[in-house]
């Protein structure tokens, strides 16, 4: 089964290195010969080793169209998607778009509010009565993601270009991309800590190098008029859900189940964050071959 798979900000291909074995090799990971997967695992436009773009237009929408292009001029009639952070978002609007070719798709990180409950989040309101404990907790991360957590996204959504004082800064990239919220910098620090779980210091490198942080950070710009990362979208294709414990939200299953009509998969899993598959690369493989086996027939 051939798998695409995205990345978001402040990400890059390194967030994935981890699960390249154990998808394409499951064996030598304790999984089966039949979930093995191909893997194709682009940079987004703009950042790292692809290309800037120099016109406007490369929102999620887009990307997600563009996706589907380079799949098939690599010869994949029949292929899987999964995204987290912006890649969650990205593989959202490609199960909007349903192109034919896509069988499913994955994300750890799913567009599931209610868009009046998206909007209460975001405007700071109390928590609406009549929801479930799962909801209430989605709910009060989601608020604090929005109050607290997320003024990056605000400056970059609305001035990118005015972070070209750190693209000549290498301590001030690091320090922008590794304390852009409090709850990411509390698990981002775990490495630089001496502890072997976590992230790894390598994609603040990637940016610095490409000269990329500037182009990435547009992304940002070009979805502002949309800002829609959290709420349902209308995908109508199947899906899967692994809910990590420290993504921004823990998206129940009552909103998972409405936001996706053909959900094949959801799944609590013990440990994990918001990037995932840098974090738990077994844990996040055995999600994604259990998320997709139920479609492995359509393309044997």
């Amino acid at each position: 089964m051939a798998l695409i798979v995205t990345h978001g900000w402040p990400g890059s291909i390194i967030e994935q290195m981890k699960i390249i074995d154990p998808l394409t090799n499951p064996t030598a990971h304790g999984g089966n010969a039949s979930d093995a997967f191909h893997l194709v695992i682009p940079s987004l436009p703009g950042y790292g080793y692809s290309g800037k773009p120099t016109t406007t237009g490369w929102d999620p929408v887009h990307i997600a169209r563009a996706w589907v292009v380079l799949m098939k001029r690599l010869g994949y009639t029949r292929f899987v998607a999964q995204g987290g952070d912006w890649g969650a978002v990205i593989v959202d609007q490609m199960g909007v778009q349903a192109a034919p070719e896509l069988l499913g798709i994955h994300t750890n990180m799913p567009g599931i509010f209610p868009n009046d409950i998206d909007k209460a989040a975001f405007s700071g309101a109390a928590a609406p009565s009549g929801l479930s404990v799962d909801e209430k907790v989605a709910y009060e991360r989601l608020q604090f993601v929005y109050q607290k957590g997320i003024a990056y996204g605000f400056q970059m959504g609305l001035r990118p270009q005015t972070l070209y004082g750190i693209a000549d800064s290498p301590v001030g990239l690091a320090a922008y991309f590794l304390d852009h919220d409090a709850r990411s910098y509390e698990l981002i620090a775990r490495v630089f800590d001496g502890q072997s779980e976590g992230l790894t210091r390598d994609n603040i490198t990637i940016a610095w190098l490409t000269n990329t942080a500037l182009s990435g950070a547009r992304l940002y710009w070009e979805d502002w008029n949309e800002v829609v990362y959290f709420d349902a979208k209308g995908v109508s294709i199947p899906v899967a859900v692994s809910v990590f414990p420290d993504e921004l939200y823990p998206a129940p299953r009552s909103w998972a189940e409405s936001a996706y009509p053909r959900l094949i998969h959801y799944n609590k899993v013990d440990k994990g964050g918001h990037f995932a598959a840098w974090e738990q690369p077994q844990l996040f493989s055995e999600e994604v071959r259990a998320g997709f086996r139920s479609l492995r027939s359509a393309v044997e």
